[in-house]
């Protein structure tokens, strides 16, 4: 037999129980690691479109609050912080991206018609006079409102939606990954340079940051600046290949544009024969 004895516990005030004790209590800071592979030091997977989970907050998707703020403040930083706010872009479902490109543009056409119909107020006021008050000038007025405004806001939120998917389009052309959705909701989101660069940004900029701040978004080339940060950060392309991407994608806005113009034009026609 042999004898077993238990290790003496040592006392609290044991110089060497009080040495380990001092270094257990070192703060030590919570490890990042990337979401998809899980190393600390990922730059951010190749095979991942959202930059390892680490993905910019959409303040339009995200969950509760009032519209009209959210939509704001997604549109002001797709202006204002174009670049940032477009590198790192994630992808993500196309409904929300479409329906916020669709109230910018709604709200942004009938500013412009507000807008317009005040000046033709104030440069021929008996004009505005016979609409308002003749029936069958006021019945066709109201028909083409009703189709031009909605009609712009679509033919603007196409082209948007264009100018994303040939981005897509000229990327891969020139050795970039296929990510179409993600392109789409880039030009979708891009709606909202329309909502703050036009008067309704002119009046809500100007009453709160001045009318310079409001100048400034237009001095900066804003499409330029967000196409290339889209280039950049969803599909790792700069210099020549991303020049000539960004050379495709105009091509196509421009296209796109011009067609829908063309339709527009075409049903305006169509309500005034109908009349």
């Amino acid at each position: 037999m042999y004898a077993m004895t238990a290790p003496a516990r040592k006392s609290p005030s044991d110089p060497e129980l009080r040495a380990r004790e001092s270094e257990l209590d070192v703060d030590v800071p919570a490890a990042v690691v990337c979401a998809l592979c899980g190393d600390s030091d990922c730059p951010g997977c190749q095979s991942e479109l959202s930059r390892s989970g680490v993905v910019t907050i959409v303040a339009w998707e995200r969950p509760g609050g009032r519209v009209l703020p959210r939509l704001w403040e997604t549109a002001h930083a797709a202006t204002r912080d174009a670049e940032a706010f477009f590198e790192l872009l994630p992808d993500g479902p196309i409904a929300p991206a479409l329906k916020f490109a669709l109230l910018c543009e709604l709200i942004a056409a009938g500013a412009i018609v507000v807008l317009m119909l005040a000046f033709a107020g104030a440069l021929a006021p008996a004009w505005i006079k016979h609409i308002a008050f003749d029936p069958a000038a006021r019945d066709l007025a109201l028909r083409i409102l009703a189709t031009g405004v909605p009609g712009l806001a679509l033919l603007l939120v196409v082209a948007h939606a264009a100018h994303g998917f040939s981005l897509d389009v000229g990327a891969r052309k020139n050795g970039g990954r296929a990510a179409a959705t993600r392109a789409l909701r880039f030009g979708l989101y891009a709606a909202g340079w329309d909502l703050v660069q036009g008067p309704v940004g002119a009046v809500v900029l100007g009453v709160t940051k001045g009318l310079g701040a409001w100048v400034t978004m237009h001095v900066s080339s804003v499409p330029t600046k967000s196409s290339r940060a889209f280039l950049r950060g969803c599909y790792r392309l700069v210099g020549p290949a991303a020049d000539r991407a960004l050379g495709t994608s105009y091509v196509a806005a421009v296209v796109a544009t011009l067609v829908g113009a063309l339709l527009i034009v075409a049903a305006a026609f169509a309500i005034v024969l109908a009349v």
